[in-house]
């Protein structure tokens, strides 16, 4: 059996994942960031303040919010998988690998953005592609629960009238798209919804070659119509479709996923060699 601490428990993403590795049968320690206040200790979560003493006999620390003191894992002897959004990349290991099991002779690894993965998917998704631009939509459940509790009080303060504060976000998501500078061929929108990603990829074809479609990888499920984010966001696999034009050129593909089932608790089991909960 598994033996894994989750530190950053308390929050949106960390609670999935100690509810996933539970789910696989596998023994989980819910770790705090730091030490617990009053309120905590009382909440209905049950975690406990990191010590090295909870460290010893495990086999995987799995970082997901700030640690207060990364000194405790110094000396820890087994796998450490940072899915921190602001992990550094020269302490944190490689970027974690795009398929198959965690090899033997690595002991760190950092995660992937979901983005990241989703743009890697699209030669396996369909063949002959040579230009790719696009839109990718994103939700706040990019930035975790800070993003999601932040657009819910931004959403009450303004149906009541009141000026929300920016302050988590840093700019005004509720009843707003935000189209932010693009990066290459590729323009994000900020659109406020709480769950699930979509990217809309306008694709050509390689001199000569036609755009076809590949059977689905494990994880991604083609689908009869363009999926919504609603649909999306209750699936742990990525839902794609494509609209090829007649000479079959040129096609437009849409790729919709949810940035923490797919884009991380599907990562994780699949690099551990755990099966996600459908």
């Amino acid at each position: 059996m598994l033996k894994a601490a989750v530190v950053g428990a308390q929050t949106l993403l960390g609670q999935e994942l100690v509810k996933a590795l539970e789910a696989c049968e596998a023994s989980v320690l819910p770790l705090h960031t730091g030490p617990l206040s009053t309120a905590e200790e009382e909440g209905d979560l049950v975690v406990f303040a990191p010590s090295p003493a909870l460290l010893e006999g495990l086999d995987l620390v799995i970082l997901v919010d700030q640690l207060q003191d990364l000194s405790l894992l110094a000396q820890f002897p087994g796998r450490i998988l940072d899915m921190r959004e602001d992990a550094d990349p020269k302490t944190s290991g490689e970027p974690m690998p795009l398929a198959g099991l965690w090899p033997p002779t690595v002991l760190r690894f950092r995660g992937r953005p979901a983005l990241e993965q989703a743009l890697a998917l699209v030669p396996a998704l369909v063949d002959g592609v040579g230009e790719v631009s696009g839109t990718h939509i994103s939700s706040v459940a990019m930035q975790g629960e800070r993003g999601v509790r932040a657009l819910l009080a931004q959403t009450r303060a303004i149906l009541a009238g009141e000026e929300p504060d920016l302050g988590d976000l840093g700019y005004r998501a509720a009843f707003e798209a935000v189209p932010l500078v693009p990066r290459g061929a590729l323009v994000e929108v900020r659109v406020p919804t709480f769950h699930g990603d979509m990217l809309l990829l306008h694709l050509r074809s390689l001199p000569g070659k036609k755009l076809a479609p590949r059977d689905a990888q494990p994880g991604v499920r083609w689908v009869d119509s363009p999926p919504s984010t609603r649909e999306v966001a209750v699936t742990s696999d990525a839902l794609v479709h494509l609209n090829l034009a007649e000479d079959g050129t040129r096609g437009t593909l849409v790729l919709g996923y949810d940035p923490i089932l797919w884009g991380v608790l599907r990562p994780t089991l699949r690099l551990l060699g755990l099966e996600i909960e459908h």
